[in-house]
C-alpha cells in the first residue's frame, strides 16, 4: 500500500482537501496526475472511485475501486467501498458477497451483516437474506437496523408473526425512522390487519417525500383497492384524486 507521507508531485492532502471539499472534478484531476506520476497507487485509486460514484459514472468507480483491492486486498476500506459501488449499480447479489466477506473476516462488525440481508433482498435471495438478518440480530438484539432487515426480509418470505415481532422490535429501537414505521405497516397487512397498515401508510405518504412518498402511497392505493368496494376501487384507479383525498385524511379501510 503506498503511504500519504511519500513524496510526489500531487500530494494525497491535495486529494483529500479536494474531497472534503465536494470539488469531484479536482480530485479525478488530480488523481490522473497522481497515477501518471506513480502507476499503483492504491489510495489514487480509492479517491477516484468514491468521487465517481459521487458524480454518478457508477462503472468507472467500480473499475477503479476493483484496482484499490487488487493493489491492497486487506485495506477493509477498500472492499467496503467496492461493496457500496456495486450496492448503488444495483449489482446486489455481487455486493452481498463482498458485505459477507467482511463480515466473515470481523463478524463483530454488526454492520456489515445487515448490509448482506438488504443486498440478498435487493438480490431476490429472501432466504440467504433471512439467514443473514438473523446472524446480525443475534450479534446484537438491540441493534435497529438489524431487527429492521429481519422483518423485511421475513415480509418477503410470508413469515408474518416473525416479520411483526422484528418490525415491532425495529420501530421501538428507531422511533424517528419512517422506514421502521413502513416495516411495522407491511408487518400488519401481511398479517391481514388492514386497517393498521392503512393508518400507517396514510400517515407515512403526508410525512416522506420523493421516492419514499411515491413507494407508501403505491402500497396504500393496492390495499385501498383491495378493501374498499367498487366505489373505493374506481377512485383508486385516478391517482391524483387518490393522493389528494389521502392527503386529506378522508379515506379509512375497517374500522
Amino acid at each position: 500500500m503506498t503511504g500519504p507521507g511519500r513524496d510526489s508531485g500531487t500530494s494525497l492532502d491535495e486529494v483529500r482537501a479536494a474531497f472534503d471539499g465536494d470539488s469531484h472534478e479536482d480530485v479525478l484531476r488530480l488523481t490522473e496526475r497522481m497515477l501518471a506520476e506513480r502507476p499503483g497507487d492504491d489510495a489514487a485509486h480509492e479517491f477516484r472511485a468514491r468521487s465517481l460514484m459521487a458524480s454518478g459514472r457508477l462503472a468507472e468507480a467500480e473499475r477503479h475501486a476493483q484496482d484499490a483491492v487488487r493493489l491492497d486486498p486487506d485495506e477493509i476500506r477498500y472492499r467496503e467501498l467496492l461493496a457500496q459501488v456495486l450496492s448503488t449499480e444495483g449489482a446486489h447479489r455481487d455486493a452481498a458477497a463482498e458485505f459477507a466477506r467482511l463480515a466473515r473476516n470481523d463478524p463483530r462488525q454488526v454492520q456489515w451483516t445487515v448490509a448482506e440481508a438488504k443486498e440478498r433482498l435487493g438480490a431476490a435471495q429472501p432466504a440467504m437474506g433471512v439467514e443473514a438478518a438473523r446472524r446480525a440480530v443475534k450479534l446484537d438484539p438491540t441493534n435497529g437496523q438489524a431487527q429492521l432487515a429481519l422483518s423485511q426480509v421475513l415480509v418477503r418470505t410470508g413469515d408474518a408473526r416473525g416479520a411483526f415481532q422484528a418490525a415491532r422490535l425495529a420501530a421501538a429501537l428507531l422511533p424517528d425512522d419512517p422506514i421502521a414505521r413502513e416495516a411495522l405497516a407491511d408487518a400488519h397487512w401481511l398479517a391481514d390487519d388492514v386497517a393498521a397498515a392503512f393508518a400507517a401508510f396514510r400517515t407515512l405518504s403526508g410525512e416522506l417525500d420523493g421516492a419514499d412518498a411515491a413507494r407508501v402511497t403505491a402500497k396504500a392505493r393496492a390495499l385501498y383497492r383491495q378493501h374498499a368496494g367498487w366505489v373505493g376501487r374506481l377512485l383508486a384507479e385516478v391517482g391524483p384524486i387518490f393522493r389528494f383525498a389521502l392527503g386529506r385524511g378522508w379515506l379509512r379501510i375497517g374500522h
